[in-house]
């Protein structure tokens, strides 16, 4: 890992988090509609507090810290770091100014600049490595929560004209076939992972077949329209129960206008193109709709093993698998080992990778995780039988 590389790599990662907040108006930076919806002011600050705290302050004996009140604002859920904002008051942050944000991102930029041009300790480079992909993940989290924002804006504002993230079309049909067996599963090489992804292990898996393309928008449309959000018996009872309490009745951001159906995309209010491949739906619909096709999710295992024979990165697969540790799993002492390990309960696994997803960011072991109701992010269905 060179210190050259490194610092090259920060400069770009950093550059394109602001380019993502380019296109918001001021006051697209403060709002959180919904706790699990974060501000872009505060994914700006954030990101930049982690190499202010982890990097900066552990390297650098004569730093001084932008702001004291920052560790306090800008942790998210760090405890062996110390006190910090709840969750649900991200958006009542109204000050510091947006303006002193990304003056906070300057001075931070060009700390780390001048730190790396010496930095060669390999912890602290491993924990550059960690901060990098700790941006990238919010910034498709900045995607994802700048449309929730302008989503549920009831003029439908434009982020970008002609930015359409969900009109991707599937490149291959049928089914690939995998035979019973036994597999390793995990991340191995040299290469960047999560310690998630860490515990390299065996599993044995029956024949099956899975999917190469995934569910569109008009193979949803009949499950929609063959009833399948009042039909009981294709859903999980907590499904049935947020479908009900929730008053479900299609994917986040579909509106049926005079008869027709349009989605919310990043480029306004669009005609939903029928064609295209499904996005914005929780697990609990992924389940149903397996369920109305007589068919069912992939184990993250089997996605894993049967990966190379589909394309995949278009949407965030829903799995049948609860997000666990793997064997051996163990957790990094101190804040660090707060970044996944304590988030597995009550999570289910997707695998592959969405259009937000940040370049480089990507692999076929990658464990992402998110609770069964939830659909900001960009995920999709693949099926198995």
């Amino acid at each position: 890992m060179k210190t050259t590389s490194i610092r090259e790599r920060y400069n770009v990662v950093r550059k394109y988090t602001e380019q993502l907040c380019q296109p918001l108006e001021t006051e697209d930076y403060v709002p959180q509609p919904v706790p699990f919806v974060s501000p872009p002011k505060w994914h700006l600050a954030h990101s930049t507090w982690f190499f202010e705290t982890f990097i900066l302050k552990n390297n650098h004996p004569d730093y001084r810290v932008f702001d004291e009140t920052f560790n306090y604002l800008f942790n998210s859920y760090y405890n062996n770091v110390g006190d910090r904002v709840l969750r649900t008051d991200r958006g009542n942050i109204t000050r510091p100014k947006v303006s002193y944000v990304y003056a906070y991102r300057q001075y931070v930029d060009e700390h780390m600049n001048k730190l790396l041009e010496t930095l060669n300790d390999q912890k602290s480079l491993i924990l550059m490595e960690l901060g990098l992909h700790h941006e990238q993940q919010h910034q498709e989290l900045l995607v994802t929560d700048i449309k929730y924002i302008l989503g549920h804006n009831p003029t439908f504002p434009v982020y970008k004209q002609g930015h359409n993230l969900v009109n991707d079309i599937n490149s291959e049909t049928g089914f690939a076939h995998v035979t019973e067996g036994v597999y390793e599963i995990g991340h191995t090489g040299e290469g960047f992972s999560f310690d998630n992804e860490l515990g390299r292990h065996k599993v044995y898996l029956q024949d099956f077949e899975i999917s190469k393309s995934l569910v569109t928008n008009e193979e949803y449309i009949e499950f929609i329209e063959a009833g399948g959000y009042q039909d009981f018996n294709l859903w999980l009872d907590e499904g049935w129960s947020w479908v009900n309490e929730n008053a479900i009745n299609s994917p986040m951001y579909w509106h049926k206008i005079n008869g027709e159906w349009f989605y919310f995309t990043l480029g306004g209010l669009q005609k939903l193109n029928p064609k295209a491949i499904l996005s914005h739906v929780s697990f609990f619909e992924a389940w149903a709709y397996a369920q109305w096709k007589e068919m069912r999710l992939p184990t993250e295992f089997e996605w894993e093993i049967a990966a190379g024979q589909f394309s995949w990165g278009k949407r965030w697969e829903w799995t049948n698998s609860s997000y666990l540790a793997y064997p051996n799993f163990t957790k990094a002492k101190g804040a660090v080992g707060e970044y996944n390990g304590k988030f597995m309960i009550n999570c289910m696994v997707l695998r592959g990778a969405s259009v937000a997803t940040s370049p480089d960011h990507s692999r076929k072991t990658y464990r992402n995780f998110f609770h069964t109701n939830e659909r900001w992010q960009y995920t999709g269905i693949r099926l198995v039988k």
